[in-house]
């Protein structure tokens, strides 16, 4: 069975904000055909940990990340649209990163990867369109991390996209989740197996890790969800190790799973320089001010969708995205979900979401079940 990932090589030097990677590359998926006016390409930024598989396909049968989004008859129909979902740069899945071979060394970049943006991971993914011979997409598309990432992009490349897709997102980290993420970033640090971040990649900084992905579900859910799905539930007794500040609770049991299940699947230092993108990107230092750079955002139209129990990126901030992108002459929808599931509920609370993609992309839904619309776009 052929390979669904891609890589796109940027010949030459592709430079950064702050540095230059040579021969870098973009691991990147595709689903659906181009079409004949090749104006119906939908470009899929994801969030930082995801790869670039965002759905199955004949050459990829597991199922991807947002595998109920997308597909025949779903919001993001691949048989009306090609869809590309691409591996930030500075991950670890396929794109150049910190854990990659520096072709000018023989060595692996580690921290001598340069300052990573999120306009860089924007850039590079444009790199990805122009590579397949496409001048103008129908849609940027990204949520999280890829919000920005999607919202950074149309301010880089304003004549590159007809609309706008931000979801849970911002135009700025606030400072309440830069300080989250700073201290994810320093339990990863203070492990000392990571090594100034020249750990043996078979022996990562676990215990790091293990702590900052549990801090991450707490940010990526809500306290009314965990009292829903939890409440003061006590794990069973043979499930218990004995240690006497072991696992005592449900919602403990949760964590670590999820934690566990996050190592040896993502590279430390790829985490610290995607968390920290995240954290310097600034839409204002595209004009001076939110404002100004938000009216100068290139698409026609826009979609920005929101969580009322987001905790990461709060309600408010897309308001202010969605004002902004109004003020500046976009026709934009604004959808605040009452979701209890937090950040993460894009990922998971799709009777909610996926009527919103739907209307969006034009087409409806059936018994349940989205179907593509006959009318044109």
């Amino acid at each position: 069975m052929s390979n669904a990932r891609k890589v796109h090589q940027i010949d030459g030097e592709f430079r950064m904000l702050q540095g230059v990677l040579h021969d870098a590359e973009v691991a990147y998926e595709t689903w659906g055909e181009l079409n004949e006016a090749r104006d119906n390409c939908i470009l899929l930024f994801t969030g930082l940990s995801p790869s670039a598989h965002a759905a199955s396909s004949a050459a990829d049968p597991s199922s991807g990340w947002w595998e109920p989004m997308m597909g025949p008859s779903r919001p993001i129909d691949t048989s009306k649209y090609f869809v590309v979902c691409v591996n930030s740069l500075g991950s670890c899945f396929g794109s150049t990163g910190p854990a990659s071979i520096d072709p000018r060394t023989g060595s692996h970049y580690r921290l001598d990867f340069p300052v990573l943006t999120i306009e860089d991971v924007a850039a590079a993914g444009q790199k990805v369109i122009e590579g397949l011979g496409v001048s103008r997409l129908h849609s940027v598309v990204g949520a999280s991390m890829g919000g920005m990432t999607a919202l950074a992009h149309n301010l880089l490349f304003p004549e590159a996209s007809e609309s706008l897709v931000c979801i849970s997102s911002a135009a700025r980290a606030l400072p309440f989740s830069i300080a989250l993420r700073s201290l994810q970033r320093e339990m990863i640090r203070t492990d000392l197996a990571w090594q100034n971040g020249q750990y043996a990649f078979d022996a990562p900084p676990v215990i790091g890790q293990r702590l900052a992905r549990k801090l991450g579900m707490l940010t990526y859910r809500s306290a009314g969800e965990f009292e829903q799905r939890f409440a003061r539930e006590r794990v069973s007794e043979e499930r218990q190790s004995g240690d006497p500040f072991g696992i005592d609770f449900e919602v403990e049991s949760y964590l670590e799973a999820h934690a566990t299940k996050f190592i040896g699947t993502f590279d430390a230092n790829c985490y610290l320089y995607l968390s920290r993108a995240m954290d310097l990107f600034d839409a204002a230092d595209h004009g001076g001010s939110v404002e100004i750079a938000l009216g100068r955002a290139g698409a026609k139209r826009g979609l920005i969708v929101g969580v009322e129990t987001d905790i990461l990126f709060p309600i408010e901030q897309q308001r202010e995205l969605a004002d902004g992108l109004v003020a500046g002459g976009m026709d934009v929808t604004f959808e605040s979900l009452p979701s209890l599931q937090g950040h993460d509920a894009f990922l998971v609370d799709m009777d909610r979401f996926r009527p919103v993609l739907c209307n969006f992309f034009n087409c409806e839904m059936e018994e349940g079940k989205p179907v593509a619309n006959i009318r044109s776009v």
